[in-house]
């Protein structure tokens, strides 16, 4: 008779020390995918132990940012759930109950080592081209003992006693089987002296307590692995599964850092007028592909076809471009409604009310340029600026006097005002005939009204755009226009 198979449960658990980086999503994804492919759970924890590096608001930007983008958990401080709680500050006990349980299996020993020797210590061995490790010099002492020594701190802390010998070893789903000589691991510090853990510990029994079969995160930690492998077999606790996923990178392969890259972090996406989910589907990209080769896709299609096993080792380059491609994409399939009504609040943080002409109408003038939803003020601004700012030398076009430009204005009113329809054909059609009459080439003549009409020498196709001001609007505009017209 076989076990029955360990229910899939993965989580994401990032620290509350600023806006969430755009890593933390990239696995979220996969992690909420992975749970949902398999009818597991996802779960959302907050390691906040470093209170040091802690920053006020930042759990609920990350809740926040998290739900933007739709990665939603089943479970988490703010939802709760059976095996919390989720927030590693409440469980401080647990931790050093299994610190203390270590040290009295010889497992893990006090260290009354101070800042200034163990950094000594380090780079004596580091002149010594050896690794650089703690020298044990605590290890087998009674507080008495070591305290006579001097370089003491007053509160110890609790470190693993590593093996000398052998090798510890895991199996990395995206990695395949990965080896550590015990003797170049260090003696990792697991409870620091103010009683808080280090992320080693914590992380160990905050994942087997709430029963976590996936272990996701970056490259980085793969050196910390062996380490946990070890505390899992001391205390005797199954091990999960390990997916170290590569680290994003920017196009010199340096790695994406919110110190570095100002569009590092979840709230820049957002209020930069990304789409969630052109998003989603641009992370899914990063170093793992659809078996068909499909670039578009929705989380739907990604969790039917999610795999852990094949993310590719090389570190994805984050493109901005192609995030700005698929995003432009998403927007040109979105129905006009629903833009509108994503568009609106970039529009009013403009202080633009996008009232009249009707956003779902004008929206089709800038439909296939829009890349990002807050390119919306910058494109589609001079339609809700009834008298806009522009240079008036710009609506004498080459070729042309100001005297000639005021008659043609002039001429323009009269033929808007008179216009039985006002599509943009017909007025195409009435203004080309204007230009004929008057003797100028249709490129001067449209030129001038497009800088009236649009406050630039650069827009939307200028009658449609016509066409979306309505008879009234564009009057106003041609009368406002031939009263700037410079003087000769």
């Amino acid at each position: 008779m076989t076990d029955a198979p360990r229910p899939v449960r993965l989580r994401i658990a990032p620290s509350p020390t600023g806006d969430p980086h755009v890593g933390t999503a990239y696995i979220a994804l996969f992690d909420l995918g992975v749970a949902r492919r398999n009818g597991g759970r996802f779960i959302l924890r907050i390691e906040d132990t470093d209170q040091g590096r802690y920053v006020e608001n930042s759990e609920r930007n990350i809740f926040d940012s998290l739900r933007w983008i739709g990665l939603e958990w089943d479970e988490g401080p703010d939802v709760g759930g059976p095996y919390g709680p989720y927030r590693q500050s409440e469980r401080l006990p647990r931790y050093r109950e299994f610190a203390e349980t270590l040290v009295e299996q010889g497992k893990a020993y006090r260290c009354w080592c101070s800042p200034e020797r163990l950094k000594r210590v380090r780079e004596e061995m580091q002149a010594r081209k050896e690794p650089p490790k703690y020298d044990r010099f605590c290890y087998g002492k009674s507080e008495a003992e070591r305290r006579a020594l001097g370089e003491c701190t007053e509160r110890p802390v609790v470190r693993m006693l590593i093996p000398d010998e052998g090798v510890t070893a895991f199996e990395d789903l995206i990695r395949g089987r990965i080896e550590f000589e015990n003797k170049l691991i260090d003696d990792q510090v697991l409870l620091k002296g103010d009683g808080f853990p280090t992320y080693h510990l914590a992380v160990v029994v905050d994942d087997h307590e709430m029963r976590i079969s996936h272990v996701t995160r970056g490259e980085e930690w793969i050196s910390s692995t062996p380490k946990h492998v070890l505390l899992y077999e001391w205390i005797g606790w199954e091990l999960p599964k390990f997916a170290h996923f590569p680290l994003l990178r920017n196009e010199n392969r340096s790695k994406v850092s919110k110190r570095k890259n100002p569009w590092a972090t979840l709230p820049w996406f957002r209020d930069n007028g990304y789409l969630p989910e052109a998003l989603l589907n641009f992370l899914a990209l990063l170093g793992w592909s659809m078996p068909d080769g499909r670039e578009v896709f929705s989380f739907e299609e990604f969790v039917r076809e999610v795999d852990l096993e094949r993310i590719s080792t090389s570190g994805p380059i984050f493109d901005l471009n192609k995030l700005d491609w698929l995003n432009g994409h998403y927007i040109r399939q979105m129905p006009l409604d629903e833009l509108a009504e994503r568009i609106r609040p970039f529009l009013e943080r403009a202080g633009l009310a996008a009232e009249d002409p009707p956003l779902a109408s004008a929206l089709p003038l800038v439909h296939e340029r829009l890349k990002r939803l807050a390119e919306g003020p910058e494109l589609l601004g001079f339609l809700y600026q009834p008298v806009g700012e522009y240079d008036p030398k710009l609506l004498v076009p080459k070729g042309l006097d100001a005297g000639t430009t005021r008659a043609l204005l002039d001429a323009s009113i009269a033929r808007a005002n008179e216009a039985p329809s006002f599509g943009h054909a017909e007025l195409e059609a009435a203004f080309r005939e204007l230009a004929t009459e008057r003797g100028v080439k249709t490129g001067q003549l449209f030129m001038t009204l497009r800088v009236a009409c649009t406050y630039g020498t650069v827009s939307p196709p200028l009658f449609e755009t016509m066409e979306v001001l309505g008879r009234e609007g564009v009057v106003t505009r041609l009368e406002v226009a031939l009263a700037r017209v410079p003087s000769e």
